[in-house]
């Protein structure tokens, strides 16, 4: 929790300080491509940090991908150019898949389903104290301090967290062989590549039915075949297709938290942008007026979280809660330059009791309906499809906001067209994640424990998996 938490803060703090970042740097045009950028690299190396910690021990891979992502934090920090600066996310965000694959994996494996809605509280709070925290943070660091100290900030934090881990995590461990799936990874790096750069360039820098984007288009299509064709043959594959066959409440779920990684991202990129620009909020104060979305998402969460522990029930809360998104969405397309922040921090309140009943509970659904062999490979393709639907919809998102910013010579009225414009296909989104909800059919939550853990992580050959 602690090392989601570092990540969960950066993520937050940098949308805060965008604008800044933009000003001095320069790049409009780049500005989503320091979130895209993060999101496809931590989207294309989640499953093989989830590779890797099966061969050579989850907590020393762990501790590897938090010194990656602090080093690309440093490197942030030092950027003189756009160009530079997204090299550096690049970097974060292979740090970053490590840190959301290794933690899931880790929850998982520790927590028991039945048991797990006790904890969601907990994991909720990281996500809203970096939500909250994050905005507030970087507020106080744009306002008093260079943008700089945005990414700088991960370093003592990041600090702690390898001490932490490397002090108290104790994990069960377990003999086992891992062979990395080489081609696999290289095929769907190669397809998600694709389709983020089909989002993020069509009908922007070329058109739609350019020989660029058909070429990207065949490419993604071929790379996604391939590596199908490729993990029904592998003795270990990269993401076992028996995840996805096995129970309709995984891909379902799996669709749900696409949405989710949508939103959250849009959101948190598009809300501060908003109020800043349009409603003349300072950069701390934007970090303040999110406070009516993110404390409805830890209040929901923990709610739901305990009834489900109680009463092993579940359907209904992803069924409301992408309902509720949706709504929040439509009332947040309605924003224009005279919608006082009362208002917004009231369309607010609506998704975020939508976001807490569906961001932790989707995972849950998920873990529970693969059987316990495949329980790793689940969580990483948890992690590696809120990733994507953070970058392909960030891509999209980003797309018609400049669009709108460029159409207009006004510059607010740019912005709320823009902001319109995002939150309307977000509100498409959750209106289909809606409609998947409803298919979800509830299985009884296992409540088998934990295996106990070991003193330390074995030196060699063994290495800790769900059992």
């Amino acid at each position: 929790m602690l090392a989601m938490l570092l990540a969960m803060l950066d993520n937050m703090v940098v949308g805060t300080a965008m604008p800044t970042i933009v000003g001095d740097l320069g790049g409009m045009g780049s500005l989503s491509w320091v979130v895209t950028i993060y999101a496809l690299v931590t989207a294309v190396t989640t499953p093989v940090w989830g590779k890797f910690g099966d061969l050579f021990g989850r907590k020393r891979i762990y501790l590897a991908s938090i010194v990656l992502f602090i080093a690309g934090s440093a490197l942030c920090g030092a950027a003189a150019s756009m160009g530079m600066l997204i090299a550096a996310r690049a970097l974060q965000g292979a740090g970053a898949g490590g840190i959301g694959a290794g933690a899931f994996a880790l929850i998982a494996s520790l927590v028991p389903p039945r048991e797990r809605g006790k904890y969601q509280g907990l994991t909720a709070s990281v996500t809203a104290i970096g939500t909250i925290g994050g905005p507030l943070l970087g507020g106080f660091i744009t306002d008093h301090l260079s943008w700089r100290w945005a990414f700088w900030i991960n370093l003592p934090l990041g600090l702690i967290t390898v001490v932490w881990i490397s002090v108290l995590l104790r994990l069960p461990a377990q003999r086992g062989k891992a062979r990395i799936d080489w081609a696999g990874i290289g095929l769907l790096g190669a397809a998600i590549s694709a389709l983020v750069l089909v989002a993020t360039w069509g009908g922007g820098r070329y058109a739609w039915g350019s020989w660029q984007i058909a070429a990207l288009g065949v490419a993604a299509v071929v790379s996604l075949a391939g590596f199908v064709a490729v993990q029904r043959r592998v003795p270990e594959p990269l993401l076992p297709l028996r995840i996805f066959a096995g129970h309709r409440n995984f891909p379902l779920s799996i669709g749900i938290l696409f949405v989710v990684g949508a939103i959250t991202l849009g959101a948190g990129l598009y809300l501060p942008l908003f109020q800043q620009t349009v409603q003349g909020a300072s950069a701390a104060n934007s970090g303040l007026l999110m406070l009516p979305m993110m404390l409805p998402v830890l209040v929901v969460s923990t709610v739901a979280g305990k009834v489900m522990s109680a009463t092993g029930r579940y359907r209904a809360f992803p069924i409301a809660g992408t309902a509720l998104m949706t709504v929040g969405l439509g009332l947040l397309a309605t924003m224009n330059a005279d919608t006082p922040r009362l208002l917004t921090g009231c369309y607010m309140v609506f998704l975020g009791a939508g976001l807490g009943l569906c961001m932790q509970m989707a995972g849950t659904i998920a873990q529970n309906s693969v059987e316990m062999r495949d329980l790793g490979a689940a969580s990483s393709s948890l992690t590696l499809f809120r990733s994507m639907g953070g970058s392909l919809s960030v891509a999209v998102f980003s797309t018609l906001f400049n669009r709108a910013l460029n159409s207009h010579t006004g510059h607010i009225a740019g912005f709320v067209d823009g902001t319109r414009s995002v939150f309307i296909l977000a509100a498409v989104l959750s209106a289909a994640a809606c409609v998947a909800a409803f298919f979800i059919i509830e299985v009884p939550l296992r409540k088998a424990g934990p295996p106990k853990p070991a003193p330390t992580e074995p030196a060699t050959g063994q290495v800790p998996t769900a059992r």
